[in-house]
């Protein structure tokens, strides 16, 4: 822009000195001369072609001349800027700077906590506004235009800045604000491989203390990952693969994993049963290898359809075909069969395997692979029993360790317990959440984060799990909790009883409805109504009364009760 800048100020420059130059005559006949001012107005009104007269006084034929001359130039000078700026401004390479800068401008203005998100596809833009309804605040990579345009055009109550780059380079990372002291986290959602890993290696070395997490789909990247400390490492395979063994072993623990980690609010999943007998996998790639895996660990036998089983190195038994067509399960031996997952790498073929299965043996149990979001009202059409969508396993799992640590800690600490300890946490939460998936969240028993708690505490007043829930009830009649664990001193209690007296510094991990931790957050917060809601004491608690009360003998006694 400095070129057709500079045009115009040199027109305006040479015909303002013009004016100056050039005597007139007033009013009175007199030699008269223009000022600065009066020669900027003229040429302000005349150069835009706006016209107005000749002011203050009539022109000389001389300063007439001038004034054509000055109008050409200037007229020129304007039209010739004006496309040179239409020009850059239609310039990919001038978009692009005004972009960066204006995404650096938005991540230094960062004032809250944010992540990192590397990668918008449907992953990524599923954990972003996943982010955002939790409060959450994110930063966006993505080498796709076209995903960084869906970023600013979808409809978040949060503004979440996008940044068009690759995400592996560090120095986009940087810029995206790896160095911010505000910055919580790197999510490395990316389509390849390569670039997660590259990521995970360029935060832990520019800021080793920063938790990344990383997709990956093969062990090799999985071990490759691990051996420089990432801090978590999603297998979206392995993991359904580990979930529909736990739902084979004990469909009461799945269910309760299922209802703790899917999205809050939605309709609670209901219960599966898998049977137990000799299953068909369509599809032996990464997924049906990690199926293959869990099934074998339940002691289930499987029976494998690969296009090609020498390349996808099925060593058990094995049938040739796509699955999609009716002789081939019935070579597989479907009519024995309990179970058929559709596991290929294409939607519609899955699709196809489900319907034709179904015509032969309709009361089969049927998984399906899910690849693409865009397909999720063909699969609720199919209606089958599982479906497995590597998306939402991915989010679930990252939200579960960005969000709430505890709640991956209480998950594990629960495959020890069995089905009936499941079916009667189930039975609870149930109850207090309208059949609806419920919110999980942690109350941290500090002066920070629970002020009026921790002074009841300090005072000496002994309270219980059971009646800090209750004064929750009684101040917001719709907040009814679960409590799913206690940690206390490197001690944790799943599901701890009514009666356990709440300590300075224990975590508590609760569940509810919808919105009930924002009350019990404010609740905790409130020195006067938990005091009175526990005790019953409702002495006045501002700062002059409390001075006032401490010589009082009813103060001396409400604090050694």
């Amino acid at each position: 822009m400095r070129t057709p800048l500079l045009v115009l100020i040199g027109a305006y420059t040479v015909s303002g000195t013009g004016l100056l130059l050039i005597p007139g005559v007033d009013d009175q006949g007199e030699p008269w001369r223009m000022s600065i001012f009066h020669a900027f107005y003229f040429l302000s009104y005349t150069a835009t072609t706006t016209g107005f007269g000749e002011v203050p006084y009539a022109f000389t034929d001389a300063q007439r001349m001038w004034v054509t001359f000055s109008i050409y130039l200037t007229i020129i000078a304007w039209l010739y800027a004006i496309g040179k700026i239409l020009t850059l401004i239609q310039d990919p390479a001038f978009k692009q700077a005004l972009s960066s800068h204006t995404f650096d401008r938005a991540v230094r203005r960062m004032k809250d906590p944010f992540y990192i998100v590397c990668g918008h596809g449907d992953t990524g833009s599923m954990l972003v506004r996943a982010m955002v309804q939790r409060g959450r605040h994110a930063v966006v990579i993505d080498y796709d235009p076209d995903r960084i345009n869906d970023l600013e055009l979808a409809d978040l109550t949060l503004h979440v800045p996008g940044l068009l780059g690759d995400a592996s380079v560090s120095r986009h990372l940087k810029a995206s604000g790896l160095l911010h002291p505000l910055c919580r986290g790197v999510v490395a959602l990316t389509d390849d491989e390569e670039a997660n890993l590259k990521i995970a290696i360029t935060s832990k070395l520019l800021n080793p203390d920063l938790p990344v997490i990383c997709r990956a789909h093969t062990r090799a990247t999985e071990d490759n990952m691990g051996s420089f400390g990432t801090d978590h490492i999603i297998n979206p395979f392995d993991a359904f693969g580990e979930r529909l063994g736990l739902a084979l072993r004990s469909p009461g623990l799945y269910l309760l994993r299922e209802w703790l980690t899917s999205v809050p609010g939605s309709s609670l999943q209901e219960p599966v049963h898998p049977p137990k007998g000799t299953w068909i996998l369509v599809g032996f790639g990464r997924f049906g290898k990690a199926v293959r895996r869990a099934m074998v660990a339940q002691g289930l036998s499987t029976v494998v359809i690969e296009i090609d089983p020498s390349s996808a190195g099925c060593d058990g038994p094995c049938v040739e075909g796509r699955g999609t067509e009716a002789d081939t399960l019935r070579l597989a031996g479907i009519d024995q069969a309990v179970g058929l997952v559709a596991g290929t790498e294409q939607d519609t073929n899955n699709l196809s395997v489900i319907m034709t299965a179904r015509d032969l043996k309709p009361d089969l149990f049927m998984v399906a692979r899910q690849n693409h979001c865009d397909n999720q009202d063909l699969f609720h059409a199919a209606q089958p029993a599982l479906v497995m969508r590597s998306s939402e396993m991915i989010v679930e799992s990252i939200l579960a360790h960005l969000g709430n640590p505890l709640l991956a800690r209480f998950l594990e600490l629960s495959l020890g317990h069995g089905d009936a300890w499941a079916n009667e946490l189930l039975s609870r939460i149930s109850g207090v959440t309208d059949e609806r998936v419920p919110e999980v969240w942690r109350v941290h028993v500090t002066a920070k984060e629970a002020p009026a708690l921790h002074a009841l505490i300090r005072e000496g007043f002994p309270v219980t799990l059971g009646g800090l829930l209750e004064a929750g009830q009684a101040r917001y009649a719709f907040l009814n909790c679960v409590p799913l664990m206690l940690c206390r001193k490197g001690e944790e209690v799943l599901t701890p009883s009514e009666d356990a007296l709440i300590e300075h510094g224990d975590r508590l991990l609760l569940c509810g409805r919808t919105r009930a931790a924002d009350y019990l957050h404010h609740l905790l917060r409130d020195h006067r109504a938990l005091r009175y809601l526990v005790t019953g004491d409702n002495r006045p608690d501002g700062w002059i009364w409390r001075m006032l009360g401490m010589g009082r003998p009813e103060a001396t006694a409400g604090r050694d009760r």
